[in-house]
């Protein structure tokens, strides 16, 4: 079985965001930028069919150099080869159809892509990219078994879950859940030794339109100052709920 997991380059969650050039760009200046969280989890159960059922694991990433070692840290997981189209990732569709060109090219059986990135929370990647490559799609995925050509996903709904049977070519949109956080694996310096020697091809992108522009960003309202309200004053504490936080 072949397997590609999509691996996207975002900021730390306790990286400072600011933005430049009229709002519409992230600074960079001191982020820190890490795996996506929702591609460790899949790259995490890539790594479990590598060592149970003998897989081959790559991954990709749409971006420019720097972003590589983002990848290089995919390769010291356990990763055994890396990808990156060398165009910016501005543009879900421009993103899916670079993916499914490499999907495509290389033959690969499943997908492992992350529910949505935490940096644009788009979560349209992945089915995207399996209608492009006509793949059988499964988002929210928090278990994934595959025998054979026969595959068995259970995905998070509103107020449950929901077990699917389908088959490959599979795409999935892994979320937490897919594999326990203890799993989650962090490289040794054995690993990091051997990234250095495995394969980081990059390849051009083929021409695909951009269908959304980023108009502006904006941070969220800071937060007010906190009001103390005496237990003995009600009528105070309700006209500010009203009023105010507008919540009654």
């Amino acid at each position: 079985m072949k397997i590609l997991v999509c691996i996207s380059h975002v900021p730390d969650t306790t990286s400072k965001i600011n933005f430049t050039d009229g709002d519409t760009k992230l600074d960079t200046n001191g982020v820190q930028f890490v795996i996506n969280p929702n591609d460790e989890f899949g790259l995490t159960r890539a790594m479990w069919f590598k060592e149970k059922q003998g897989a081959s694991v790559d991954v990709i990433n749409v971006g420019g150099p720097e972003t590589e070692p983002t990848l290089r840290k995919a390769l010291a997981i356990g990763a055994d080869s890396a990808i990156r189209v060398n165009t910016p990732a501005t543009d879900g569709f421009a993103v899916a159809k670079q993916l499914a060109n490499v999907v495509k090219d290389g033959g690969y059986d499943l997908v492992i892509a992350g529910r949505e990135s935490i940096d644009y929370n788009g979560a349209m990647v992945p089915g995207m990219l399996a209608e492009l490559i006509g793949a059988n799609f499964v988002t929210n995925c928090i278990s994934l078994e595959v025998d054979g050509t026969n595959a068995k996903a259970v995905r998070e709904i509103d107020g449950g879950k929901e077990t699917v049977s389908t088959s490959l070519p599979l795409v999935i949109g892994g979320q937490k859940g897919l594999v326990e956080e203890s799993d989650l694996r962090i490289p040794n310096m054995r690993g990091i030794m051997q990234a250095r020697q495995k394969p980081l091809n990059v390849v051009e992108p083929v021409e695909a339109t951009k269908e959304t522009t980023t108009v502006k960003f904006e941070k969220p309202e800071p937060k007010g100052a906190v009001k103390m309200v005496s237990p003995d004053n009600l009528d105070e504490l309700v006209s500010l709920l009203h009023n105010e936080a507008k919540v009654i």
